[in-house]
Protein backbone atom coordinates (compact mmCIF):
# COMPACT_ATOMS: atom_id res chain seq x y z
CA UNK A 1 0.00 0.00 0.00
CA UNK A 2 1.33 3.39 -1.22
CA UNK A 3 0.49 6.31 0.70
CA UNK A 4 -2.11 8.66 -0.33
CA UNK A 5 -1.61 11.92 -1.94
CA UNK A 6 -4.47 14.41 -2.43
CA UNK A 7 -7.71 13.56 -3.05
CA UNK A 8 -9.18 13.25 -6.76
CA UNK A 9 -12.19 15.09 -8.50
CA UNK A 10 -14.84 12.67 -9.16
CA UNK A 11 -14.61 10.29 -12.56
CA UNK A 12 -17.85 10.15 -14.47
CA UNK A 13 -16.50 6.56 -15.04
CA UNK A 14 -16.53 5.68 -11.78
CA UNK A 15 -19.40 5.66 -9.07
CA UNK A 16 -18.54 7.02 -5.37
CA UNK A 17 -19.75 5.05 -2.69
CA UNK A 18 -18.07 6.31 0.60
CA UNK A 19 -15.15 7.24 2.18
CA UNK A 20 -12.13 6.14 4.21
CA UNK A 21 -12.43 7.77 7.25
CA UNK A 22 -9.96 6.44 10.20
CA UNK A 23 -8.55 3.76 11.37
CA UNK A 24 -10.02 1.30 14.33
CA UNK A 25 -6.87 -0.65 16.56
CA UNK A 26 -4.32 -2.23 15.73
CA UNK A 27 -4.97 -4.68 13.38
CA UNK A 28 -5.74 -2.47 10.03
CA UNK A 29 -9.45 -2.39 10.77
CA UNK A 30 -10.62 1.07 8.84
CA UNK A 31 -13.54 3.50 9.49
CA UNK A 32 -16.02 3.82 6.54
CA UNK A 33 -18.01 6.98 5.38
CA UNK A 34 -20.93 5.28 2.75
CA UNK A 35 -22.79 7.52 0.74
CA UNK A 36 -25.13 4.24 -0.01
CA UNK A 37 -28.89 3.45 1.19
CA UNK A 38 -29.04 1.71 3.36
CA UNK A 39 -25.23 2.13 4.33
CA UNK A 40 -24.12 -1.36 4.72
CA UNK A 41 -24.67 -1.76 1.12
CA UNK A 42 -21.85 -0.81 0.49
CA UNK A 43 -20.56 -4.07 1.39
CA UNK A 44 -22.18 -5.81 -1.38
CA UNK A 45 -19.68 -5.11 -4.02
CA UNK A 46 -16.93 -7.98 -3.94
CA UNK A 47 -14.25 -4.64 -4.76
CA UNK A 48 -13.76 -1.54 -4.50
CA UNK A 49 -11.49 0.86 -6.01
CA UNK A 50 -9.43 3.21 -3.65
CA UNK A 51 -8.87 6.76 -5.27
CA UNK A 52 -6.61 9.16 -3.50
CA UNK A 53 -4.89 11.68 -5.76
CA UNK A 54 -4.27 10.26 -9.28
CA UNK A 55 -3.34 6.41 -7.40
CA UNK A 56 -6.35 3.97 -7.79
CA UNK A 57 -5.86 0.79 -5.89
CA UNK A 58 -8.58 -2.05 -6.18
CA UNK A 59 -9.09 -3.60 -2.73
CA UNK A 60 -11.16 -6.54 -1.34
CA UNK A 61 -13.49 -6.46 1.50
CA UNK A 62 -12.62 -9.01 3.76
CA UNK A 63 -14.95 -8.68 7.00
CA UNK A 64 -17.05 -5.91 8.35
CA UNK A 65 -19.11 -4.86 10.96
CA UNK A 66 -20.99 -1.87 12.62
CA UNK A 67 -19.54 0.08 15.38
CA UNK A 68 -21.39 2.32 17.28
CA UNK A 69 -22.32 4.56 14.54
CA UNK A 70 -19.84 3.93 12.11
CA UNK A 71 -19.28 0.97 9.84
CA UNK A 72 -15.60 -0.67 10.03
CA UNK A 73 -13.64 -3.53 7.69
CA UNK A 74 -11.26 -5.11 7.26
CA UNK A 75 -9.45 -5.25 3.79
CA UNK A 76 -7.52 -8.04 2.58
CA UNK A 77 -3.73 -7.24 2.78
CA UNK A 78 -4.36 -4.57 5.46
CA UNK A 79 -3.13 -6.25 8.63
CA UNK A 80 -1.53 -2.97 10.81
CA UNK A 81 -2.41 0.53 12.13
CA UNK A 82 0.44 1.77 9.81
CA UNK A 83 -0.84 0.54 6.72
CA UNK A 84 -4.39 1.53 7.57
CA UNK A 85 -3.29 4.76 8.51
CA UNK A 86 -1.87 5.34 4.78
CA UNK A 87 -5.56 4.93 3.54
CA UNK A 88 -7.33 7.17 5.70
CA UNK A 89 -8.98 9.86 3.38
CA UNK A 90 -9.49 8.04 0.36
CA UNK A 91 -12.50 7.61 -1.56
CA UNK A 92 -14.41 4.23 -1.87
CA UNK A 93 -15.49 3.87 -5.88
CA UNK A 94 -16.58 1.35 -7.92
CA UNK A 95 -16.75 1.45 -12.05
CA UNK A 96 -19.78 2.98 -13.84
CA UNK A 97 -20.67 -0.38 -15.57
CA UNK A 98 -20.53 -2.69 -12.55
CA UNK A 99 -23.44 -0.98 -11.19
CA UNK A 100 -26.57 -3.18 -10.67
CA UNK A 101 -28.84 -2.56 -13.51
CA UNK A 102 -32.08 -0.28 -12.52
CA UNK A 103 -35.87 -0.64 -13.51
CA UNK A 104 -37.35 2.03 -16.01
CA UNK A 105 -37.46 5.45 -14.59
CA UNK A 106 -34.48 4.68 -11.99
CA UNK A 107 -31.82 6.69 -11.66
CA UNK A 108 -28.55 6.48 -9.78
CA UNK A 109 -27.08 10.02 -8.32
CA UNK A 110 -24.47 10.44 -9.83
CA UNK A 111 -26.36 9.98 -13.22
CA UNK A 112 -28.25 13.25 -12.22
CA UNK A 113 -25.22 15.31 -11.55
CA UNK A 114 -24.19 17.46 -14.23
CA UNK A 115 -27.59 17.83 -16.08
CA UNK A 116 -28.66 20.76 -17.63
CA UNK A 117 -32.33 21.80 -15.86
CA UNK A 118 -34.70 23.31 -18.07
CA UNK A 119 -38.49 24.35 -17.73
CA UNK A 120 -41.01 25.01 -19.91
CA UNK A 121 -42.05 29.14 -19.75
CA UNK A 122 -45.67 30.11 -20.23
CA UNK A 123 -44.69 30.77 -23.86
CA UNK A 124 -43.82 26.88 -24.41
CA UNK A 125 -39.79 28.32 -24.61
CA UNK A 126 -36.93 26.11 -22.85
CA UNK A 127 -35.38 28.28 -19.83
CA UNK A 128 -32.32 26.87 -18.16
CA UNK A 129 -32.76 27.14 -14.74
CA UNK A 130 -28.89 25.56 -14.11
CA UNK A 131 -27.22 22.37 -13.75
CA UNK A 132 -27.17 19.47 -11.01
CA UNK A 133 -24.97 20.31 -8.53
CA UNK A 134 -25.65 17.65 -6.59
CA UNK A 135 -28.51 15.98 -4.64
CA UNK A 136 -29.17 16.06 -0.89
CA UNK A 137 -31.19 13.48 1.39
CA UNK A 138 -33.39 15.09 3.40
CA UNK A 139 -35.46 12.96 5.37
CA UNK A 140 -38.57 13.28 3.64
CA UNK A 141 -37.64 13.37 0.18
CA UNK A 142 -34.78 14.05 -1.96
CA UNK A 143 -33.67 17.74 -3.05
CA UNK A 144 -31.57 18.24 -6.35
CA UNK A 145 -29.25 21.36 -5.85
CA UNK A 146 -29.56 23.38 -9.59
CA UNK A 147 -26.36 25.94 -9.36
CA UNK A 148 -26.80 28.46 -12.04
CA UNK A 149 -24.38 28.46 -15.39
CA UNK A 150 -23.82 30.74 -18.34
CA UNK A 151 -26.58 30.13 -20.15
CA UNK A 152 -29.32 30.12 -16.93
CA UNK A 153 -32.03 32.75 -16.50
CA UNK A 154 -30.63 34.07 -13.68
CA UNK A 155 -28.00 33.78 -10.78
CA UNK A 156 -30.04 31.70 -8.35
CA UNK A 157 -29.54 28.04 -6.64
CA UNK A 158 -32.34 26.51 -6.30
CA UNK A 159 -33.38 23.33 -4.12
CA UNK A 160 -35.58 21.69 -5.70
CA UNK A 161 -37.36 18.28 -4.35
CA UNK A 162 -37.03 15.10 -6.29
CA UNK A 163 -40.11 13.32 -7.81
CA UNK A 164 -41.06 12.02 -10.87
CA UNK A 165 -44.47 12.43 -10.59
CA UNK A 166 -44.33 16.28 -9.33
CA UNK A 167 -41.48 17.97 -10.10
CA UNK A 168 -39.29 16.40 -12.45
CA UNK A 169 -41.20 15.69 -15.99
CA UNK A 170 -38.59 14.27 -17.78
CA UNK A 171 -34.76 12.77 -17.97
CA UNK A 172 -32.99 12.40 -20.86
CA UNK A 173 -29.48 11.08 -19.72
CA UNK A 174 -28.35 10.82 -23.27
CA UNK A 175 -28.25 14.55 -24.27
CA UNK A 176 -27.77 15.54 -20.40
CA UNK A 177 -30.86 17.28 -19.46
CA UNK A 178 -33.03 16.76 -16.95
CA UNK A 179 -36.93 18.82 -17.37
CA UNK A 180 -38.75 19.83 -14.14
CA UNK A 181 -42.00 20.81 -13.57
CA UNK A 182 -41.61 23.95 -11.54
CA UNK A 183 -41.83 28.07 -10.85
CA UNK A 184 -38.52 29.42 -12.15
CA UNK A 185 -39.64 32.51 -9.53
CA UNK A 186 -39.13 29.86 -6.55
Amino acid sequence: MQARGENSAPNPDRVRLGRISGVQGLKGWLKVFSDTQPREKIFEYPHWLLIWGAETERVVPAAWKPSGKTLIVSLEGVETREQAELLVGAWIELPAEEMPALESGEFYWYQLEGLIAWVRADDGSEQVIGRVDHLLETGANDVLVVKPTDSSIDDRERLIPWSLEKTVSKVDLESGRIELDWNPEY
